[in-house]
């Protein structure tokens, strides 16, 4: 009869043909800054464990430990106490491969105050994935926060060579390009299970599904992002349809399977009420997105895992149809999506998902659960909500990350240092330094309603309409004496020019014109002139009773000006009693004239004119000389 291990013979036949060649191993970059002989850009593998920093950098020195090389064992010292060499930049430790697990290694340098891992690999070979162990070694797994990577053994003996030369080790790491950012919506992918019963990897995924949840949510409503989950299955080869262990693993003929939860095929849960479940997850979530909220997928699973537990004899269909009840789902579309498990036929649901198992492009296969692919390339590292986060936001096209990807969690900060190189206005607190989810970008801001223009680096210069608002639009100002004059005009859209009686650039400064000595002004006989800030004043020899006409650069008797003043108001004066009385004799001529007019043709038709009647006589003496 066979044992629990016959599973495991069935999983790798059935993905043998899958596994040749389609695993692709996730890259990205390392840069070697110092010592100079080695200054470069290299390719190193990331870990499928730890927490990769996906959309940012990470510089650090380079130690190689005396003893314990390999990382097997506890480390003795402390890496933090050799950062007195750089001031606050960490350091990675670089550990030869071999003798324990990656994770095992990754620990005990992170225990030991390291910020980073790099592996050597033992030979010359194409990267690999460094992979956490599915049995054993996996206390370390939920608890590895810092990112590790394996660098060919080439660039580790190198490295190795420079450090035991007393030689300054420096390394970036660059995880900015390990994922594609095209656009400003994030496609991801989440492969799942189930089953939580099997172990830390079913914990892991359940923690993040209710930590991350609504996260998932705020960004799928908002459109920022399409998320879809996955479910592996596997197929039961022919010559095995009708053994008791596919009948356990299997529905549908053998056509998907599942390990059992138990690996054992006489009690408890089997394989098939895994593959049960997970279609219907896979059809609560096709059914929500075909009403317009597919975030309930997340509700789905989340509440599903509390409510129906395997622990508690609970993971049952019942169970999952109260739970798609509470939500609102309609169950019927979702039992006529899950379908007959006993039918000797496709289930289209099932045979998408196993289509989406190949990979494509520069995707590999999905082989193990959990796996997150974004934008189409495989996640690295642990299932930690900030480390996705990160991942997925490193996904939107530079400057259109939404604004949860600037929280707390996840953002550089680039800017609260030496505000990141870029132009700053401190008396109006207003820069050019904009943290983004990659890092600053120098790009004069929009304040208020204005636009300032510039290289972002050196010079912004407000723009536009109301500029004059905002640092005066960057030209002169100055006060004195409670008087406030400035070079900027809000009739003008741009630049600065000094205003009347002022002469300069009209940005760093304006000098007044002293209009008294350069004889432009006040020139009249007997005239004094007295420079002012940005005018004159003008008085005339007579004192008091003389006035300066500015326009005419002149004086005059202020009693001249009175008696021409008083003259000009008796000719206005009369000037309008003369019109008025004209006015009115046109006006009474004009209605006489309408009154005659008016009278003459009444009378007209009552007392005929004498040469009405003459004409009335001539014409009656004609027709009586016809008779």
């Amino acid at each position: 009869m066979m044992g629990p291990g016959w599973c495991a013979v069935v999983v790798l036949l059935a993905m043998t043909e899958a596994a040749a060649g389609r695993f692709v191993v996730e890259k990205n970059s390392v840069r070697v800054t110092s010592p100079e002989g080695l200054k470069g850009k290299y390719e190193c593998a990331i870990g499928n464990f730890g927490v990769p920093q996906y959309g940012g950098t990470l510089h650090g020195w380079v130690v190689y430990p005396k003893v314990n090389r390999q990382g097997c064992k506890e480390f003795d010292v402390s890496f933090k106490d050799k950062e007195h060499r750089s001031g606050a930049r960490p350091n990675f430790v670089l550990i030869d491969r071999g003798e324990c697990f990656f994770t095992t290694k990754a620990w005990n340098a992170q225990i030991a105050g390291a910020a980073a891992v790099l592996v050597v690999d033992s030979k010359d070979e194409p990267l690999i994935t460094m992979d956490n162990p599915d049995d054993t070694g996996t206390k370390h797994l939920e608890n590895i926060t810092i990112p590790s990577v394996l660098i060919t053994k080439k660039l580790g003996e190198d490295l190795k060579k420079s450090a035991e030369k007393g030689e300054m080790v420096s390394v970036l790491l660059d995880w900015r390009e390990s994922l594609p950012h095209p656009d400003e919506r994030v496609e991801y992918e989440f492969w799942t299970n189930s089953n939580d019963e099997c172990g830390p990897k079913c914990d892991m995924q359940m923690d993040f599904v209710k930590s991350f949840r609504g996260t998932a949510q705020v960004l799928e409503q908002k459109g920022y992002t399409q998320f879809t989950p996955h479910y592996i299955t596997w197929y039961c080869p022919e010559a095995f349809v009708v053994s008791k262990q596919c009948k356990s693993q299997c529905i549908n003929h053998g056509r998907y399977c599942a390990p059992d939860p138990e690996q054992d095929f006489n009690k408890g849960y089997d394989g098939k009420d895994v593959v049960f479940q997970n279609l219907h997850q896979v059809c609560v979530f096709k059914v929500a997105n075909d009403t317009g909220k597919p975030w309930l997928w997340w509700d789905y699973v989340h509440d599903f895992a509390i409510r129906c537990p395997m622990k508690e004899k609970k993971y049952t269909h019942e169970c999952a149809s109260h739970v798609i009840k509470s939500l609102g789902l309609d169950i019927e579309k979702i039992d006529k999506c899950v379908g007959d498990p006993e039918a000797d036929e496709e289930n289209p649901i099932l045979k998408a998902e196993q289509d989406a198992q190949i990979g494509h492009g520069k995707r590999g296969d999905v082989t193990i659960l959990p796996t997150l692919v974004v934008n189409n390339r495989q996640y690295r590292g642990k299932l930690d909500k900030g480390a996705v986060l990160k991942a997925i936001c490193s996904g939107f096209e530079e400057t259109t990350e939404p604004t949860i990807c600037l929280s707390e969690d996840v953002q550089t900060n680039e800017c609260l240092e030496n505000n990141g190189g870029c132009w700053l206005d401190n008396d109006n607190n207003v820069t050019a330094c904009r943290d983004t989810f990659r890092g600053r970008v120098c790009e004069c801001p929009i304040v208020k309603g204005v636009k300032f223009v510039g290289d972002g680096y050196t010079n912004c210069e407000a723009s536009g309409i109301g500029r004059c608002e905002i640092n005066n639009g960057g030209c002169w100002k100055e006060t004195k004496n409670g008087k406030t004059i400035s070079a900027c005009s809000h009739e003008e859209s741009n630049g600065c020019k000094c205003p009347e009686g002022f002469k300069g650039d009209g940005i760093k400064s304006c000098e007044d014109i002293d209009e008294c000595k350069m004889k432009t002004a006040c020139q009249c006989t007997g005239c004094s002139c007295e420079n002012t800030w940005g005018s004159y004043e003008c008085s005339c020899a007579g004192g008091d009773s003389m006035l300066y006409m500015r326009e005419q650069d002149t004086c005059i008797s202020k009693q001249a000006v009175s008696s021409v003043g008083w003259s000009f108001m008796w000719v206005i004066f009369f000037g309008l009693v003369f019109a008025g009385v004209g006015a009115y004799a046109v006006y009474k001529y004009r209605l006489r004239s309408y009154m005659d007019s008016e009278i003459r043709a009444i009378m007209a038709q009552y007392m005929p004119l004498d040469s009405q009647e003459g004409a009335n006589q001539q014409q009656h003496v004609a027709h009586a000389g016809d008779i």
